[in-house]
């Protein structure tokens, strides 16, 4: 894997996924208890805690998705394809289970 050079974004970035899990510490909790109950579930009941747990790491990959567009706005065209994919690159990092999904 080729390392990925430095951005200019790198701490906007991080700082703004700082304030996200601040923000959103209850939807996150949500989302870890979700895949603990998956995790968890009797066979029987194993597909609908997935889909439940899938819904809601929707729901996180959308808020994520909301503040990286809502900045994004604010930047020239080159500056928010860069910031972008910055962005999804150190969120990706920090929240595995969404590479993807952004």
């Amino acid at each position: 894997m080729i390392p990925r050079r430095r951005s200019r974004f790198d701490e906007v970035v991080r700082r703004q996924l700082d304030l996200f899990v601040e923000d959103e510490a209850e939807l996150l909790d949500e989302a870890e208890e979700a895949e603990r109950a998956y995790d968890d579930a009797p066979r029987e009941d194993a597909e609908e805690a997935y889909g439940d747990y899938q819904t809601i790491l929707d729901a996180v990959a959308d808020a994520l998705s909301e503040r990286r567009a809502t900045y994004a706005a604010t930047l020239d065209a080159d500056a928010a394809e860069e910031y972008e994919r910055t962005f999804d690159a150190v969120a990706g990092k920090r929240f595995p289970l969404l590479r993807g999904r952004l």
